[in-house]
């Protein structure tokens, strides 16, 4: 069952236009994979930043000792 836009007008005056089935199975999946690639880029900064932060501790653990 595909359903079509389709206008909602209300008594205030504000209408929605709804999308079709179509568009939001679209829009869902766009946002799903926007979702999902952020977390990768977040989750690749963190792995970088602990990295760099073992480097740190590495080189000072030297220098001191």
């Amino acid at each position: 069952m595909i359903k079509e836009r389709f206008k909602e007008e209300y008594e205030e005056g504000s209408d929605l236009l709804w999308p079709s089935d179509k568009e939001d199975k679209i829009t869902r999946q766009f946002f799903k994979d926007l979702s999902n690639i952020s977390k990768n880029i977040n989750y690749s900064k963190k792995k970088k930043l602990k990295l760099f932060e073992q480097v740190v501790r590495i080189i000072k653990g030297k220098s001191w000792g």
